[in-house]
């Protein structure tokens, strides 16, 4: 919180490392927005070859890249907003510490916490490989087989019940308690610090994630959705609850999938 007895220089670093968060979040839905726009183009067949993802082919290097990246930008934009509060709160201390200067430790934090979700996207990467291989992914990026859409948004919604998942919610919701119980000094401690909470989050969120290929993975309005329902999760009043209905709704909507498919 910023106090009266706060520097100017340390109020104005605080602000600098909000405006950094809402860039890098502003880029990210920048670059989703518009390869969702070359998506639903009238010729989605060509700007897909044109990105070097043809529907009918195997990948290559190229496509994998691509996809790759796409996930990496996505997962960004979409833990952005949730991952501001520690990041900031653990800029402030720094900022405090160093006299108004933003130390390399802050960066590294932030470094770490992508890392982890650049690994998750990698695994994401590898499951739309998978599922493009057997034929089983539209040209938005969903699964045209009801019964494995029926399947994700089951298992998403029993995972959301589990005490997993509460634990892994209850480190995300508490910034300042996380910084207290996993404080390490110096940059290489930033940087496991950062990785230690994007695990939190992975294991918070990473079925959320899945649920995408389900409804499509550049639908951006479920995108959307996602996000504001993972904000509200970590940041609201009773995000626990939350966290509980929307496990019951995904289980209600993946049981209606598989009843339709019959």
């Amino acid at each position: 919180m910023t106090t009266s007895a706060e520097p100017a220089g340390a109020r104005r670093q605080r602000l600098t490392i909000f405006a950094c968060i809402a860039i890098v979040c502003a880029l990210a839905w920048g670059y989703l927005v518009f390869l969702g726009q070359q998506m639903s183009s009238s010729a989605v067949e060509v700007s897909m070859m044109d990105m070097g993802m043809a529907m009918n082919a195997s990948w290559g290097v190229t496509d994998t890249v691509v996809t790759f990246a796409m996930w990496t930008v996505m997962m960004v934009g979409m833990m952005t907003p949730s991952a501001a509060p520690v990041l900031m709160v653990f800029a402030a201390s720094h900022v405090r510490r160093h006299e108004g200067r933003v130390p390399p430790a802050v960066l590294a934090f932030g470094v770490g916490y992508i890392v982890v979700w650049a690994a998750f996207s990698l695994l994401a990467t590898l499951a739309q490989w998978a599922m493009h291989e057997a034929a089983l992914l539209s040209s938005t990026m969903a699964t045209t087989s009801p019964y494995l859409a029926g399947a994700i948004l089951i298992a998403a919604g029993v995972y959301q019940l589990t005490s997993l998942k509460r634990a892994c919610l209850a480190h995300c919701q508490t910034p300042m308690g996380f910084l207290m119980s996993h404080w390490r000094d110096g940059t290489r401690g930033a940087f496991r610090m950062g990785l230690l909470h994007g695990r939190y989050c992975v294991g918070c969120c990473w079925v959320l994630m899945c649920v995408l290929f389900a409804v499509g993975v550049m639908n951006l309005l479920w995108v959307a959705a996602l996000t504001a329902f993972i904000l509200v999760e970590k940041l609201g009043y009773g995000g626990a609850r939350l966290s509980h209905v929307g496990g019951i709704v995904l289980i209600i909507a993946g049981v209606l999938k598989l009843a339709l498919a019959r």
